[in-house]
């Protein structure tokens, strides 16, 4: 059986000023979570805890041994359960952008609240989900984070991206681009592909697209080019996971350099060039991210349009693609679409949806939170 960590219920007593709150921004994503918090009725650029966390639960296998883990520990968090992976049966909490698994996730919910040190203090969380959230997943997320934080609000997670991403020094300024008032962000994540107009409020259902095709479908395909080619190779999704961040790239790209991978192969290390099957496995979303885009940009008002494009926005793991901008840019022109401009946020992307969620905690007026600690 395996063993499950006792939730700890946070005490509701004791807080009368806003210094007693603990404002928490999260991303809570399927392989990497981002937290950001700061005492409720603090200045806008105060941050008092930033972290970003592997969204993995370990558990320890029954036939562990003593002192095999730190601290005798039962269960295991992030970077400490990946770096004794042998050891513990490793579980996701998240499957596609939502809560697959409950008990891990509440788990997980319950150490990023012990990461933050918030002691006695009310905790108010908003935390993103993906715009083509249902109502199923919503009640997953809230039992996931029931008897953790006492207070939460969930929100589409594009529309924080272009929260966090605004730059409100700015906005005085005629021609600066809100990405919260007209923007069209796209988010590649490992389990889908969200791609979602943001115009100045929270996205509905008929503003965003959303596909199970994204960083896990890429590393399919490259395994299953890579084994076609190298039947005898041994490699495993995690390892071409590894290959993929280190040599994706797609034809507007820099693929001068081919992708060599070294692998052990009865012992002895082998070198395979799978330029191709990266390659091919980067083309096939840059593909899908461009017929949602298209279909996407064609349901925006018209006279939104002409700004719209200008403010096309990519953020998530896939993103990194190099050249993955420039060649959406120039699809987008192919079809006929006049002076698009894709910007990729770039490696702290994380941050951006996070930093949102925060700047909504902020925002937010007290009969919008949703209790769930009396």
């Amino acid at each position: 059986m395996i063993a499950k960590s006792a939730t700890k219920t946070p005490s509701s007593e004791g807080r009368s000023s806003e210094t007693d709150t603990l404002l928490v921004g999260l991303d809570w994503g399927t392989n990497t979570s981002c937290l950001m918090a700061a005492p409720k009725g603090s200045s806008e650029s105060k941050v008092t805890f930033k972290e970003q966390i592997p969204t993995v639960v370990g558990y320890a296998a029954e036939s562990v041994l003593h002192r095999v883990l730190p601290n005798e520990a039962k269960v295991l968090f992030g970077t400490e359960a990946l770096k004794h992976k042998l050891y513990l049966d490793l579980v996701r909490p998240l499957k596609g952008g939502v809560i697959g698994d409950v008990a891990s996730a509440r788990d997980f919910a319950q150490h990023l609240r012990d990461r933050l040190g918030a002691g006695d203090r009310e905790v108010r969380a908003v935390i993103g989900m993906p715009a083509s959230s249902d109502m199923s997943a919503r009640e997953d997320a809230r039992a996931a984070v029931q008897g953790v934080f006492h207070k939460v609000l969930f929100v589409p997670e594009p529309f924080l991206a272009a929260l966090g991403y605004r730059d409100e020094s700015r906005l005085a300024d005629t021609k600066y681009q809100d990405p919260v008032m007209n923007s069209l962000y796209i988010d590649i994540g490992a389990g889908s592909t969200d791609v979602c107009l943001v115009q100045g409020h929270y996205p509905t259902v008929e503003d965003q697209l959303s596909v199970p095709f994204a960083g896990d479908a890429v590393d399919q395909i490259i395994l299953d080019g890579i084994l076609a080619a190298y039947p005898d190779c041994g490699l495993n999704l995690a390892r071409v996971r590894e290959i993929k961040e280190k040599h994706s790239f797609v034809l507007a790209g820099d693929s001068s350099q081919p992708a060599i991978a070294t692998v052990m192969v009865g012992g002895k290390a082998r070198k395979l060039d799978v330029t191709e099957q990266v390659g091919a496995g980067c083309e096939a979303l840059l593909q899908k991210v461009f017929e949602l885009s298209r279909e996407l940009i064609a349901r925006a008002d018209p006279d939104s349009v002409s700004d719209l494009l200008q403010n096309i926005i990519v953020t998530g793991g896939g993103s990194l693609i190099k050249g993955f901008g420039v060649a959406l840019q120039t699809k987008l022109v192919e079809e006929g679409f006049e002076n698009p401009r894709v910007r990729v946020l770039g490696e702290n992307y994380k941050d951006y949806v996070a930093k949102g969620a925060l700047k909504a905690a902020r925002q937010a007026k007290d009969r919008q939170w949703q209790n769930l600690i009396g």
